[in-house]
């Protein structure tokens, strides 16, 4: 006899379920106590909602202790709106205008990471709720007690009911990536002083593990904090050394140098003092010290039989210039992906030889400065991974220019993640907006027409109010018809049941479990018709029901789709999608500022000033924020405003090389501005200059293209410059500054063909993490 097949619940079933039976047993059991155990209504209503509100509608990120711990630091926040919105609710313009104050303030906290951009609805909703009338400052103690018990309830159940396997955490990943690196070091330090296409892709592996994408968003290191910053930076210090270990150019005659090898192998040391300290808490000063010294010695052999630069050009040049001794400090970089991979000392730049030194042929030129470009990101690797243990006590160097935020405290650093975004270019900022303009006008439409049951309208617009027109309007039709369907059952069994509240109680907690987790998986239209049902029955057992609930339900979800739809029409209707091509369009034409004024700077033109003060370098990193935050939102709407035609041409750019055009201008005229500079010569500072020129022409050229002006003349722009193309005529007698000049231009170079999606010569180069 052959056995049944056992049927397998489908995963997304199964995570809604457990999820489900979480929140209806908290939900059921902190309702049923104050309602039926003590008598006493408010408290039951306000346990219940407390425990949907953060354990249903809010969507905070991570394994089920970690959204305990989340929920436990949020309580005094879920304590001060229910006080807020308790005394705001005395007159109507009082309550709009705390609901236009709080609704932006809880939209707006999505600038501090993952965790408060998923709480937000939740609490949206715990201030939504005491700011609709009875005006009772009496029963606030009551909405407190059952606040607080709702949100106990929560966390014990999020933390022992269904407990997850905790996936490796950011800090585990940049240790395994740390050692990945010391290992690659160390065989490209001995014979035969190469990787073979296992360890590559290897190293590629490894550093995509480390991108934020495929990092769950709860670990992410993406708050404003020093050591979520330094963490962000250690992972991306570690990808950067990953891909300039896996592109090391091979030993001319299979002879390294012992130089070069030096370095190596003190940047193996180096990584593995780096794993150890994100494993342990042992700083890496030491090696740290090692691979200064090593990366000296390098840098001072292969600099060049040249005339030292003039001391103020060199000053004027550098990436902090005067500027940097000053009190400017740069906007805020975003923590998942802005990142300066540049050794800040300045004995990491390239000194000016007092002597003649030796001769070297190119191509010993060109690996000397790919060696220092690995030095330079090991040494930042260890110094973000220094930072994102010992916070402000870290041993090792820090720079004030490029680990600015190291000494500064958390105050100030929220300070500058809040105004990196406070302007309508910001994803964050635009969101914040419509959503507190849309709730507030729900509210005073309640407020002044009397709507019964106008905290529903309310709910209707937190809930069904989206980022894009098309997706807004995709979901309210879907809400409308899943709320008729909801008002037929609810009228349904109001009829039948009437006023046995036995019969309510009863059916309550099942419908409750259903709702939870069919409606996540079955979509918005599910979703509000069986929460239509749901707090039919609630509100049923509150006061002697009628059919005519269902009525009131229909209506209040018709006003407040009706507002979501008007102020998604009105308030940035597209989203993040017209947003993104005008935010990385901007980012290159910072960028080709930033390439124009480090050509000149290279070739020795004195009169140009590159500050990271103002503005260059402020103003790319700025940019770099915004166009980072709108891909961000990007990715999560499906579809643009517009039709198809637009969403065809808004996928066939690949967005993540404009990103990485940007991070790729700012290291590299960091690193190469290091002073003491050294002079070129008159054939290499021209073919610097002419490579630079070209370069941000080219920038220039593929940003109008991502975001044409009405006047801009329409025409097929090659992926490839022609100037650019073939071997590059080497200046005889060039220094190791030109060679690293050149190869910094051609990293862009790959990142401008790589912008078209799809083309020949956009292919991704597999070798690079």
């Amino acid at each position: 006899m052959g056995r049944v097949p056992v049927r397998r619940i489908p995963p997304d079933y199964a995570a809604s379920g457990r999820r489900a039976v979480r929140v209806t047993l908290v939900a059921a059991a902190g309702f049923y106590l104050f309602r039926y155990g003590f008598d006493r209504p408010v408290a039951a209503t306000y346990a219940l909602f407390a425990a949907v509100a953060l354990g249903g509608l809010a969507k905070i990120p991570g394994t089920g202790r970690q959204r305990a711990a989340t929920m436990l630091r949020l309580l005094p926040v879920c304590w001060l709106l229910v006080v807020v919105g308790t005394f705001l609710s005395v007159r109507t313009w009082s309550a709009v205008a705390g609901m236009l104050a709080v609704g932006f303030a809880l939209a707006f906290a999505a600038v501090g990471g993952p965790r408060p951009a998923g709480a937000a609805p939740g609490l949206q909703l715990l201030y939504i709720l005491p700011s609709f009338p009875p005006y009772a400052p009496d029963t606030l103690g009551e909405r407190l007690i059952g606040t607080t018990t709702g949100l106990a309830l929560l966390v014990a159940a999020e933390a022992l009911i269904f407990p997850e396997p905790s996936p490796p955490s950011y800090r585990e990943r940049a240790t395994h990536a740390a050692h990945t690196a010391a290992h690659c070091a160390t065989l490209l330090a001995a014979p035969p002083y190469a990787l073979t296409d296992p360890d590559i892709r290897t190293a590629w592996e490894t550093g995509r593990s480390l991108r934020s994408l495929t990092v769950p968003e709860a670990e992410r290191p993406a708050g404003p904090g020093v050591r979520d910053r330094a963490l962000a930076h250690t992972g991306l210090a570690t990808r950067t050394l990953l891909s300039r270990l896996a592109q090391l150019p091979a030993a001319p005659d299979g002879h390294p140098g012992p130089e070069v090898t030096a370095v190596l192998r003190a940047v193996a040391r180096l990584a593995t003092a780096t794993a150890t300290c994100l494993g342990t808490g042992r700083s890496p000063e030491a090696p740290y010290e090692e691979l200064r010294k090593a990366r000296a010695r390098l840098s001072a052999v292969s600099a060049g039989p040249v005339a030292v630069g003039d001391p103020a050009t060199a000053r004027d040049c550098a990436p902090g210039g005067q500027a940097a001794t000053g009190t400017n400090v740069p906007a805020d970089p975003d923590p998942t992906e802005s990142f300066a991979s540049a050794d800040p000392d300045p004995i990491g730049g390239f000194p000016a030889a007092t002597a003649r030194t030796p001769d070297f042929p190119p191509a010993v030129l060109r690996r000397h400065a790919a060696a220092l470009e690995i030095a330079d990101a090991a040494l930042a690797m260890a110094t973000a991974a220094d930072l994102a243990v010992h916070g402000r006590h870290a041993a090792v160097r820090i720079t004030p220019g490029r680990f600015w935020y190291a000494r500064a405290r958390a105050p100030m650093l929220w300070w500058h993640r809040v105004r990196g975004h406070a302007g309508r270019r910001s994803v964050f900022f635009q969101n914040a907006v419509r959503i507190a303009l849309a709730l507030t006008a729900a509210r005073l439409v309640a407020g002044v027409d009397t709507l019964p049951h106008g905290f529903w309208a309310t709910l209707a617009t937190l809930t069904l109010t989206r980022t894009t027109m098309d997706e807004t309007w995709h979901t309210i039709r879907l809400a409308l018809a899943g709320t008729l369907a909801g008002a037929l059952v609810t009228a349904g069994v109001l009829s039948v049941a009437g006023p046995h509240t036995a019969v309510y109680a009863v059916v309550l907690p099942l419908w409750m479990l259903f709702a939870f987790t069919v409606g996540p998986v079955k979509g918005v239209g599910w979703a509000q018709g069986l929460f239509t049902v749901l707090v039919a029955l609630v509100f049923a057992q509150l006061a002697p029901p009628t059919w005519r609930l269902a009525e009131v339900r229909m209506l209040d979800v018709l006003v407040g789709s009706a507002i979501g739809a008007v102020f998604g029409l009105l308030a940035w209707p597209r989203g993040a999608h017209d947003e993104l091509r005008h935010a990385a369009a901007e980012l290159l034409r910072r960028a080709a500022e930033i390439v124009v004024a480090t050509g000149a700077c290279v070739a020795g033109g004195g009169a140009v000033v590159v500050s990271a003060g103002v503005p260059g370098h402020r103003s790319l990193q700025r940019a770099v924020i915004l166009a980072e935050s709108a891909y961000a939102q990007f990715q999560s709407e499906p579809t643009p405003f517009g039709g198809p035609a637009r969403r065809a041409g808004l996928r066939s750019v690949d967005w993540q090389a404009t990103l990485m055009a940007g991070h790729h201008t700012l290291w590299g005229s960091d690193r190469l501005l290091t002073p003491p500079l050294t002079g070129l010569g008159t054939a290499a500072a021209e073919s610097v200059n002419g490579l630079g020129e070209r370069v941000a022409g080219r920038m220039l050229l593929v940003s109008a293209a991502l975001d044409p002006g009405a006047d801009t003349p329409t025409g097929q722009i090659p992926l490839v410059d022609p100037a650019i193309q073939g071997p590059l005529t080497e200046p005889p007698g060039a220094p190791r500054l030109y060679y690293a000049t050149v190869s910094w231009l051609d990293s862009l170079m790959t990142d401008l063909r790589r912008i078209p999606r799809g083309s020949p010569e956009a292919g991704p180069d597999p070798r690079a993490p």
